[in-house]
């Protein structure tokens, strides 16, 4: 009976969670709301900036797990046939709008769990640290980056919550954003005058995506490169001294970014400047506990072509949380009520066979 009060009121909250708009960088309301939500129902926590960390130790020589999902949103995309900030807008047992499903639906989710895990588990020896992180959609140094290795200097173990259908993430790629820039010389388009930048973007373009990262992932494929953004040129006549151009690239473990930074160019002129070289991809261990823990609670598990608060911490860990990837970033997000139960359901039955092993 207990965990499905905590379920209610944890879809409740996520409904008010939704009403708060809160992109990457702005998630102060969110958070003051939970965190004031949070007094209201006894759960002692911490708030660092616009993160909430709270911690249930039980015994202090067992290993420290850690609950994780972040409170930020992007900020709603065009063609929405609803409100985006409107929770509502569906069937009852749906919640819909920006960021019910990437990540509201972990977040509450865990928050259930994680009061459960507190004082009701049967596991009496639950070491459980959750984490609601923010700034996560931007990689902003406010969130988990600013949060592991000083605050969180002692966690053993992580589920980073994220949509996957609750299915195991073991395996996930990172983030390389390359600003490109290509320089030439100005002149008058009707004298055909200047060497013309766009020109030599494009020839640069081609070569990016023509070129084969010979090295293949087991567990990713190859690394993925695309060309997103391009701006040249200010007037028709004018032949533009200056192009830039973006590349998102989704790396695997096979190279480090710096790698691929070199690689491209080698192959390149132009100027070519990452915004980041610490987003890497992330793996769970070989015969990690936490790969036994997800076979005998029948998880499935799969390589995520996407990013998370994973790249940012650095022990063992899976991403596992309800609702569906593919819903993401998109107009008319929603999760289901099913969903956020089964999560929570999944989790402490995933979390009683992880701790089974941990403890041998």
């Amino acid at each position: 009976m207990i965990r499905e009060e905590y379920i209610a009121e944890s879809v409740k909250l996520l409904r008010e969670m939704v009403r708060i708009p809160s992109p990457s960088f702005s998630e102060d309301a969110v958070c003051s709301h939970i965190s004031k939500w949070m007094d209201e129902h006894g759960i002692a926590h911490e708030r660092i900036g616009n993160n909430i960390v709270a911690e249930h130790v039980a015994d202090s020589s067992k290993p420290m797990l850690m609950l994780c999902a972040h409170i930020d949103t992007v900020s709603p995309c065009e063609g929405y046939s609803f409100d985006p900030y409107d929770p509502e807008a569906g069937e009852p047992d749906v919640i819909t709008g920006l960021g019910s499903n990437d990540d509201g639906a972990s977040a509450v989710a865990m928050i259930a769990v994680y009061r459960y895990l507190c004082g009701n588990s049967p596991t009496t020896n639950t070491n459980v640290t959750l984490v609601l992180s923010c700034e996560e959609e931007r990689s902003g140094k406010g969130g988990m980056t600013g949060l592991w290795g000083k605050r969180l200097s002692r966690i053993d173990y992580a589920i980073i919550g994220e949509p996957t259908g609750m299915k195991a993430a073991t395996s996930e790629r990172g983030l390389l954003v390359i600003d490109a820039i290509a320089r030439g010389t100005s002149g008058h388009a009707a004298r055909n005058e200047g060497v013309n930048a766009l020109y030599i973007a494009l020839e640069d373009i081609d070569k990016i995506r023509k070129h084969v990262f010979t090295r293949k992932s087991e567990l990713m494929g190859d690394v993925n490169v695309n060309v997103t953004q391009i701006n040249a040129g200010s007037v028709h006549n004018v032949i533009p001294d200056r192009c830039e151009f973006v590349i998102d690239i989704r790396p695997t473990e096979q190279y480090t970014n710096e790698e691929i930074l070199n690689e491209l160019q080698s192959i390149c002129r132009s100027e070519l400047k990452p915004r980041n070289l610490t987003n890497t991809s992330s793996a769970t261990r070989t015969g990690s506990q936490l790969l036994k823990a997800a076979k005998e609670t029948g998880i499935g598990v799969f390589s995520s072509p996407t990013t998370s608060d994973w790249m940012r911490i650095t022990c063992d860990a899976v991403k596992m949380g309800p609702g569906d990837s593919a819903r993401s970033h998109r107009k008319d997000e929603f999760v289901t009520m099913k969903e956020i139960e089964d999560g929570v359901n999944t989790y402490i039955d995933f979390i009683g066979n992880l701790y089974e092993h941990i403890m041998e």
